[in-house]
Parts: C-alpha cells; sequence; structure tokens
C-alpha cells in the first residue's frame, strides 16, 4: 500500500482496490456475524429458525462472491 503524501491517506489506486474488494469483505464480515450470533445462540440454548436461515443466507452469499469474478480496473494494479 503507498501512501498518498498530499493527504496522508492511501493512493486512488489502493482505494480502488479495496472498492474492488469490498463485495468478498462484507460477505466475510456477514460470515462472522452469523457465526458469532450461533455461538451466542449455543450458549444460551435458543438458535431459531431465522438464526439458521441467517447463517445459510450468509454462507451462500460468500460463496457467491468467492466464486464471482473480478477484474481490476483498467490502469489500476490488484490489491496485494
Amino acid at each position: 500500500m503507498s501512501i498518498d503524501f498530499k493527504t496522508g491517506g492511501p493512493s486512488p489506486s489502493d482505494l480502488a482496490a479495496i472498492e474492488a474488494e469490498w463485495p468478498q469483505i462484507a460477505a466475510d464480515l456477514a460470515k462472522l456475524e452469523a457465526e458469532i450470533r450461533d455461538l451466542d445462540a449455543a450458549d444460551h440454548g435458543v438458535a431459531s429458525e431465522l438464526d439458521r436461515r441467517r447463517k445459510r443466507r450468509t454462507e451462500a452469499q460468500l460463496t457467491r462472491t468467492a466464486t464471482r469474478i473480478t477484474q481490476p480496473a483498467n490502469g489500476l494494479r490488484p490489491a496485494a
């Protein structure tokens, strides 16, 4: 990651790379939240059908984003 010394933040190409990866990041976060809900439900002995449905939905979302073909925008390098 390179630093844009004018703003002190990431460069435009770094931001574009993050934007390109965001669907996968969001899917990973949703999966983590579903796993946390599962652990919480297991601790309290209560797991609802809605919780199970949410977990299946987030797993499906994670699979879809992991298998989608990604192409970096013109002139931008892929994230490392």
